[in-house]
């Protein structure tokens, strides 16, 4: 799951160091949007065809974690958070060890 999220980029030189897929100009938003405008993973990728199927679903976890901050740090770090206070979890989410 850690793989699925590390095609999920920021450079704060490109999109305003919004959340891109793997370092390209399309961001994670982008393809939220055109889901949640109703489009199928197949539009999507026909539309976008430097897309994979591994990049929708990447845009997907990465804003299911963005919703819930523990949930994104487990995934990416590998870590479990319960017991945690919010504002730890938060420090970790900004490379805060």
């Amino acid at each position: 799951m850690a793989d699925m999220l590390e095609r999920i980029t920021t450079d704060p030189k490109q999109c305003g160091g919004r959340p891109c897929i793997r370092g390209m100009r399309i961001r994670v938003t982008d393809v939220l949007d055109l889901l949640a405008a109703g489009r199928s993973c197949g539009e999507i990728l026909e539309a976008y065809p430097y897309l994979e199927q591994d990049d929708i679903t990447a845009c997907l976890r990465y804003a299911a974690g963005r919703v819930d901050p523990r949930l994104l740090v487990e995934r990416m770090r590998g870590r479990a958070t319960a017991g945690m206070s919010t504002d730890e979890v938060m420090a970790l989410t900004r490379g805060e060890d």
